[in-house]
């Protein structure tokens, strides 16, 4: 059916589609049976599937990546759909609106989506009031693993970057699962400096901190970008080593157009490229973190899967579980299952 609808929806600009498709996939998962069906036509269950990464359960490896669900408001409907897991964000201490628009862009002839969206949010607040709520509905109650990725608003300088993350971390600390440290999004000026050994450092340990002062704890995941190069990975597997954070996203979005064959007035729009292009870069990544850790924590792959393959490539390379985005936009929620099935294939 996906296939069908998807010329039509690729006919109009990107972002109003998502808001007009998830709107829709809202109510019809309100509807009586709603739920239900969509459990029965895409949910794959399987107890093979499950895993156990830094401590918590998850009930397949298939997530979805933050950006799709910004404010959590989506939880039950992925579930339905398959997915074992959901990460909701980038989550910022203040609502933002992000960047003007237009500021998402389909590369139908590459496989890819530039975007420069910005962090657009409604804050931790409301996050974290939805959040709340969800994880006390019967749906919530069903044990999804839900992940906070979190950053810092666009007004505030890299040199008190700190606080905003305390405060989203503070906030989201009962109702999240895992947190996932942002600091390799394109679209927030100055973010990706955070990424330097010792600004990172210093806002590592610091939630680092703040986490082992409380009863229970929470993992932490840093985000890395595509675009490091191999001293820098090394540097990234020194930091989690030194830090005690529970692993690594890889990738994020991408700034290089290498190899695009889309026409040069959209691919030289700006932001982060994500899709096929992204496909085989982040697999190196994580192949190379991999390698040089000598699989000393945990992988989360994400960038350009498209199929069942694609996962499993991300999967062989070191990764422990995958998360989708783009291919979900051009593929379908059928991907879910395609690579849970899969991956019961051995």
């Amino acid at each position: 059916m996906y296939f069908l609808l998807k010329p039509i929806l690729f006919k109009f600009d990107p972002e109003r589609v998502h808001y007009f498709v998830t709107a829709n996939l809202k109510r019809f998962n309100r509807f009586p049976g709603g739920a239900a069906l969509s459990r029965a036509i895409w949910d794959v269950k399987d107890a093979r599937l499950e895993r156990e990464v830094f401590g918590l359960k998850f009930r397949n490896p298939v997530g979805l990546a933050a950006g799709f669900d910004k404010n959590g408001e989506m939880m039950g409907e992925m579930a339905n759909m398959g997915f074992g897991f959901v990460e909701v964000g980038t989550v910022t201490p203040l609502p933002q609106p992000g960047n003007p628009k237009p500021r998402m862009f389909r590369l139908p002839a590459d496989g890819g989506l530039i975007n420069r969206m910005g962090f657009n949010n409604l804050g931790v607040d409301v996050v974290a009031e939805r959040l709340a709520a969800f994880r006390k509905s019967k749906a919530g109650q069903k044990g999804l693993i839900i992940g906070g990725n979190i950053g810092k608003n666009k007004v505030t300088p890299n040199e008190d970057a700190v606080s905003d993350y305390i405060k989203c971390f503070d906030r989201l600390f009962d109702v999240v699962d895992y947190f996932v440290v942002n600091v390799s999004s394109p679209n927030t000026p100055g973010l990706r400096a955070l990424q330097e050994k010792e600004p990172l450092m210093d806002l590592l340990n610091t939630l680092q901190k703040r986490n082992n002062k409380n009863s229970i704890s929470r993992p932490i995941l840093l985000k890395i970008a595509p675009d490091l190069t191999n001293e820098q990975l090394d540097d990234i597997v020194e930091i989690v080593q030194q830090t005690g954070i529970a692993g690594i996203i890889a990738t994020n979005t991408t700034i290089s157009r290498e190899g695009l064959t889309t026409p040069g007035e959209l691919k030289s729009e700006t932001g982060g490229l994500s899709g096929v292009p992204l496909t085989t870069r982040s697999t190196e990544v994580i192949a190379y973190l991999h390698k040089k850790s000598n699989g000393a924590f945990p992988i989360i792959g994400v960038g350009g899967i498209h199929s069942a393959e694609d996962a499993i490539e991300k999967l062989n390379a070191g990764a422990v579980l995958v998360q989708l985005y783009t291919g979900f936009i051009y593929e379908g929620p059928g991907l879910i299952g395609r690579i849970n099935r899969r991956i019961l294939k051995g």
